[in-house]
């Protein structure tokens, strides 16, 4: 039973964890450099970046379509008994594309947000802010599908103990594949 409430949580966070990482992902493997033009164009606000180099619309707007390409398969597999038995989102009267932006807009400009304030109080960017580092991008995905997909709390609570588990992992995993400058 505990196995499947947290498979729940997972596959309902999904589209938000495959948002999150496509950025390094694309970055690395040097995809679509046309689009590497930083979101804040370099501008600074009070001689400090306002986002950084690093949140580029090439990261943005790929992050959102494969969230959007994450809920479509997450639609498809939902006619599968065993999919929508682990489906915190209801893909019959919520539309997936709708639901997949929304993901992975909320994940992504969830971690804007942190950047922004990380620049306001002087984190550099690159440098570790634990905790905000690993839940900046599950409060923007949760706080933007909150009100199509309606998580009851167990669900929320568990999303957010999977992610500070698994962000670290993946991290760690990403800076030994050589996809991330650090392991943090």
């Amino acid at each position: 039973m505990y196995l499947l409430f947290i498979l729940k949580a997972f596959y309902f966070a999904l589209p938000a964890y495959l948002a999150n990482m496509s950025p390094v992902i694309f970055d690395k493997l040097g995809l679509f450099k046309f689009l590497k033009i930083p979101i804040d164009f370099g501008k600074k606000l009070h001689n400090k970046p306002i986002l950084g180099k690093g949140k580029t619309w090439r990261g943005l707007i790929l992050g959102i379509l494969v969230a959007m390409a994450a809920a479509e398969i997450q639609k498809y597999l939902f006619g599968y008994a065993q999919f929508e038995q682990i489906s915190v989102v209801n893909f019959a009267s919520v539309n997936y594309a709708l639901f997949g932006f929304l993901a992975g807009a909320g994940a992504l400009l969830g971690d804007m947000v942190k950047s922004f304030i990380k620049r306001r109080v002087g984190i550099a960017s690159g440098r570790p802010w634990p905790v905000f580092d690993q839940l900046d991008f599950i409060c923007g995905f949760m706080l933007f599908t909150y009100f199509i997909a309606k998580p009851d709390i167990p669900t929320i609570i568990a999303v957010f103990v999977i992610t500070l588990i698994l962000h670290p992992l993946t991290n760690i995993i990403g800076y030994a594949l050589k996809f991330k400058k650090v392991w943090w």
